[in-house]
Formats: C-alpha cells, structure tokens, sequence
C-alpha cells in the first residue's frame, strides 16, 4: 500500500501563506484522487481539498474555497497544498491521503482510507 509522507507545516501568522506537500512513496496511476483532510482538537475532522491525478480536477471544502489551491506534480508523486489568507482557525493537523473513490476521500472517516502522519499548521493572531 502506498505510504504518504506530510510536510511543511509550521507557525505562520494571520493572512500569510503556507505550502505543504504529500509525497507519495510510489508512483500514483491516473485513476488515483489525493486529498487533504485536517484535524482540529476536540473537532471531527474535516476535508478540506482533493485532487484528480489524471485530469486534474480539484474540490474543496467549504471553509477554504477561494483561498486554498490543491496541485500535483505527477513526475515527483507528489500533491501540494497552497494555503493563502490563512486563519486562526485553520490551525490544525493537516493529513493526506490516497483513493480510486471520490466519496471515500470526502469521506473523511472512511475505514478505507490510510491518512499520513501528519503536518501542523499553527496560524497566530
């Protein structure tokens, strides 16, 4: 099964920027959708972006549509994602996680679904 390694996260400030990454440990078929799910203490978690490999096409949740862009870079296995405007309350762990199945990925409790370890964010007033 595929291993996927988060990075990049850290302490930002209110309205800047943060781009974290998803490596995945093996190459990604074009059938494959990636997607960002976080987790905030004592909150479910929540989906947040996801992306087709093969074509492209991305979705997003609610609370970050306009200022987060989800990517991928087919050649290195790996999935980014751009997160501007940020808030206090997108402080969070954010995890990544691999799918042939789009409702399993927003699914984001899915027994089917192996998230990484992890990236925090931390965004501060």
């Amino acid at each position: 099964q595929v291993q996927l390694v988060e990075s990049g996260g850290g302490l930002v400030q209110a309205g800047d920027s943060l781009r974290i990454a998803c490596a995945a440990s093996e190459r990604l078929y074009s059938s494959a959708i990636m997607g960002w799910s976080r987790h905030i203490p004592g909150k479910d978690r929540e989906f947040v972006s996801a992306i087709r490999w093969g074509s492209g096409r991305t979705y997003y949740g609610d609370s970050v549509k306009g200022r987060f862009t989800i990517s991928r870079e087919r050649d290195t296995n790996t999935g980014y994602l751009q997160m501007n405007s940020l808030k206090t309350e997108d402080t969070a762990v954010y995890y990544c996680a691999v799918s042939s199945d789009l409702g399993t990925i927003m699914d984001v409790n899915s027994r089917m679904l192996r998230w990484g370890q992890g990236t925090q964010v931390t965004v501060s007033s």
